[in-house]
């Protein structure tokens, strides 16, 4: 019995030998992006965690700071479909996910797929369209398949939605729900850039090079190439005490005072699932308390809430975060 569990183990450490390849291939993809986007290293870094881990991103920043640019780039550099949805007050749910469309020809009704029929989906001002339009979109987020008139349609793998949103006007937005927000692997803040950056970004720009360079990124990982890099990440090792360290991040959501919504049991897979692709992404196949920490905020900024004191004294959902993990026990 002894004998078959050492074999066991023998073999799922040989299969977890491939990471260096993976760190490789997704190192090409960190410079190729660095080509088209001056600085942001750790909203690329998270782009790249979340395409390893199988997660939806929300990206949130005021106009200009490119998060269209960078969706466009992240699709680009993998050989997938994209797919690209602009959010608008008037949008339907059929205009999302598609319609079925009589067929004189055959006397029937046919489906035609809608634009969320993609690999890489963007979603542009995801918080214009009203509630019915954000709900078609809970069952393909969690699910990977849509259902019309009681058919299901699965996604073809790859399958993430990138989406934007703008946190300064309000004027003809919607609050994305609760239970949407929750099937985001992460929300990244984009502030603005530095000095140094937005010099590069204006010289770039003044030698005509931002246009073409999105022109000639071309791509780097393979649809099968990257279900190798996620099946390496499903098997990375995790401590127990990782685990243990995991639960008690989340749960201290729950029972702060700062906030009156906690994060759900999704929040602790999700912070699962980004610290072993970042652990890949770092060349590495265990998880280590840092690749936890690095993912906390992202993972949870959107999966809780503030009480309406706190929120009136202005203090920051990240600010309660941080103050969690020093509380929390790091790991040894």
């Amino acid at each position: 019995m002894d004998h078959q569990n050492t074999n066991h183990n023998e073999t799922e450490y040989q299969s977890r030998i491939p990471i260096a390849e993976v760190a490789e291939l997704m190192n090409k993809v960190r410079f190729a992006i660095a080509d088209t986007i001056v600085g942001q290293q750790d909203m690329v870094d998270l782009l790249l965690t979340a395409l390893l881990a199988e997660g939806h991103v929300l990206l949130e920043g005021v106009p200009g700071v490119a998060k269209t640019l960078t969706a466009k780039t992240v699709a680009r550099l993998i050989d997938a479909k994209f797919s690209r949805i602009q959010f608008t007050p008037d949008l339907m749910p059929s205009d999302v996910i598609g319609t079925n469309i009589f067929n004189p020809q055959t006397i029937s009704f046919e489906f035609r797929q809608g634009p969320v029929f993609g690999n890489i989906v963007l979603i542009d001002e995801i918080n214009r369209a009203p509630a019915k339009t954000q709900a078609a979109l809970f069952e393909v987020m969690e699910e990977r398949q849509i259902t019309s008139d009681g058919v299901s349609y699965l996604m073809e793998a790859p399958f993430m939605v990138i989406a934007t949103q703008n946190p300064i006007e309000h004027e003809g937005t919607y609050r994305l729900p609760e239970a949407q927000l929750d099937r985001f692997l992460f929300k990244i803040n984009i502030g603005y850039p530095s000095v140094e950056e937005e010099l590069t970004i204006l010289s770039n720009h003044h030698q005509q090079k931002g246009h073409l360079a999105l022109q000639q990124v071309k791509a780097i990982v393979s649809k099968a190439s990257l279900d190798h890099c996620r099946s390496i990440v499903k098997q990375v090792h995790v401590e127990e005490k990782i685990l243990q360290y995991i639960t008690q991040l989340v749960v201290a959501t729950r029972n702060h005072p700062a906030l009156y919504l906690g994060a759900s049991p999704r929040a602790t897979i999700a912070l699962l699932n980004a610290a072993k692709a970042l652990a890949v992404l770092r060349g590495r196949d265990f998880v280590t308390p840092e690749d936890v920490t690095f993912n906390v905020v992202p993972a949870l900024r959107h999966r809780v809430a503030l009480t309406p004191e706190k929120e009136m004294e202005g203090i920051a959902t990240d600010d309660v975060l941080k103050e969690i993990i020093t509380k929390i026990e790091v790991p040894r």
